[in-house]
């Protein structure tokens, strides 16, 4: 049997503070021991310490820094696109291949309905066990996954269906094979495609959002993002590897980059944050599915009011938007 997931490292107050509870209801379920004797009322401490336990957790989750989403992000009880599409989607039929090599099982690809509406789906999915890992390629797609993006893209155009995208990726598969099979020139294809596709789309970042990876699959008329999820070019890990020298400098790293849904919104990379329940996803997947449909229904309703060009137009100038920089205005010292 598995070893049970015990929270991460700065939830480890909250676990334990669960536990004592867990132990005095077990001990109030049980009023007389082996010899009759009534057990002590515990009823007032277990709400004192429940009490205790809520503010906590309220004082934890609302202050996490970067590096404590990222974990969050790659939390190993974090919901997969494939548990929000059977809880937001009816009639899903999955879709495979490129027409071309293979069927990369890295994304998950077809056509759904959303609240009656018919919409194309994409979605970049992980596993749970090795086994489904080593099968899904940990979500990183090939250059056939890009590809069979593409055709149902291209499909979700002809037939005048919206587009949804699920992020989680930490980047796309680097191999030798996917390099030789045109790694880089599939993603740069998606690219540019997706910047021109005429039918709105809408993506959403639910865990990781690693670089081009995430990109290939991301350029879309609206970009949503899990609270707890994670968007940037390359992971803290890596950035930390190349400017300091140092890869347990991470933390650094994720606060210089500012890859978080709110440091996002405020730079206008992102659309919308969609909230997650106290202590991430995994501790409510239904009502952070239920965010999510009412997320898609609302941005999809105002799309589909666009006209082709204006959406297009539109699609353009957001990306053209994105950016801030500042400059120094310090003049030169003469000599």
């Amino acid at each position: 049997m598995a070893e049970e997931f015990q929270g991460l490292d700065f939830e480890q107050p909250i676990v334990e503070l669960e536990n004592r509870i867990a132990e005095l209801k077990k001990i109030s379920n049980n009023p007389a021991n082996k010899d009759g004797i009534p057990q002590v009322n515990v009823n007032a401490e277990i709400k004192t310490l429940e009490e205790k336990c809520h503010t906590l957790k309220h004082d934890i989750y609302s202050n996490l820094i970067p590096a404590q989403r990222v974990k969050f992000a790659r939390h190993p009880k974090r919901p997969y696109s494939l548990d929000y599409i059977n809880l937001i989607f009816t009639d899903f039929t999955e879709l495979h291949g490129d027409r071309n090599f293979s069927d990369d099982k890295a994304l998950i690809a077809g056509f759904a309905l959303l609240d009656g509406e018919p919409v194309a789906i994409l979605a970049q999915q992980k596993g749970r066990t090795l086994q489904e890992n080593m099968e899904r390629n940990f979500g990183s797609m090939h250059p056939e996954g890009y590809r069979k993006a593409l055709r149902i893209m291209k499909l979700a155009e002809k037939f005048n269906r919206p587009v949804i995208s699920f992020i989680d990726t930490m980047g796309a598969y680097p191999g030798i094979g996917a390099e030789e099979r045109g790694q880089g020139e599939a993603i740069a294809r998606n690219l540019r495609e997706m910047s021109i596709v005429e039918t709105p789309i809408i993506c959403i970042v639910i865990g990781e959002g690693g670089s081009g990876g995430a990109l290939g699959i991301g350029v879309t008329d609206k970009i949503l993002m899990l609270e707890n999820a994670y968007y940037s070019v390359i992971s803290p890990e890596g950035c930390a590897s190349i400017l300091f020298h140092d890869a347990t400098k991470y933390a650094e790293a994720a606060e210089a980059m500012k890859i978080t849904a709110p440091d996002l919104l405020k730079l206008k990379v992102i659309d919308e944050i969609v909230t997650e329940p106290l202590g991430g996803a995994n501790k409510d997947i239904n009502l952070t599915a239920e965010n999510m449909k009412k997320a898609f229904i609302k941005n999809l309703s105002a799309l589909k009011k666009m006209k082709i060009p204006e959406l297009l137009k539109a699609r353009y100038k957001k990306y053209r938007s994105i950016g801030n920089f500042t400059e120094n205005k310090k003049s030169k010292k003469e000599d």
